[in-house]
């Protein structure tokens, strides 16, 4: 029995190995799948505009034609959110290494804001409100539909109070995970452009309540960052994925690379 114990600790080593190589493969085909829905957004919102400024509007783009009333109304964000769970984990795969507790205080957070955004409402409610105001008969039931439209807007993944905590939230951790980023594994480059980019989409999701206008300038600044930055670091993590592993170390700490 004792001969058979370092290739039972052998066999269970290469088990774990495989499943935080998993995990990094996951982000890093995550992060790519973002980019993906980040440059498609840039091209909706050029072609199809922003989300409807009324809730009369946003009716009237969802009885025109479903799928682009959802498009303005983001949710595809809503689908693509998720992605964000493997992509941090992912990213706490490749640092655990070379800083558990910072990186696991940054998957947190992200997860958490995460969350809390997701639960807030989205385009379907309005998507059936919009399809009981076509069907009113009365103007008194429309003026009821249309409040409840914007009870919804009130609360949503963009104006909620869990919304808005959530995105602080979200890119605290972001910020947070690409300072660690710095102590080694992927390059001063990803650290440095995830620590601009979700720095200033953090001060844009901070001041938005209280200066539109300006918030608007920071998001989009950010915005230019986000290709960028998911870019480099999916690029770094399927990296890591295919590195050989250390018997003591299942997603281990690698020689800084781009």
């Amino acid at each position: 029995m004792p001969a058979n114990r370092p290739r039972m600790l052998s066999e269970s080593t290469a088990s774990s190995a495989f499943d935080w190589s998993l995990l990094c493969r996951a982000g890093g085909i995550a992060a790519f799948i973002f980019l993906v829905y980040c440059l498609a957004t840039m091209v909706q919102l050029t072609v199809l505009g922003g989300p409807p400024p009324t809730v009369a509007e946003a009716f009237r783009a969802l009885q025109q034609n479903k799928v682009v009333g959802l498009l303005r109304l983001d949710f595809p964000t809503v689908l693509a959110l998720p992605l964000y769970y493997l992509l941090f984990l992912g990213c706490f795969a490749a640092l655990k290494d070379t800083e558990c507790t910072h990186a696991a205080i940054g998957t947190v957070l992200v997860f958490l804001g995460v969350t809390l955004v997701l639960a807030m409402p989205t385009a379907l409610p309005l998507m059936a409100l919009s399809d009981k105001y076509a069907a009113a008969s009365s103007d008194a039931m429309k003026t009821q539909l249309l409040a409840a439209g914007e009870a919804v807007l009130a609360t949503d993944i963009w104006h909620g109070t869990g919304a808005y905590m959530g995105g602080i939230l979200v890119q605290t951790g972001a910020v947070w995970i690409s300072v660690v980023m710095l102590r080694g594994v992927f390059s001063k480059a990803t650290a440095y452009v995830g620590i601009i980019t979700h720095g200033l989409d953090w001060v844009h999701i901070v001041i938005v309540p209280f200066l539109p206008k300006v918030s608007s300038v920071f998001m989009i600044m950010a915005g230019l960052g986000y290709p960028v930055w998911l870019f480099l670091l999916g690029r770094r993590l399927l990296q890591v994925a295919k590195e050989d592993h250390s018997a003591n170390s299942p997603c281990p700490a690698v020689k800084i690379g781009g």
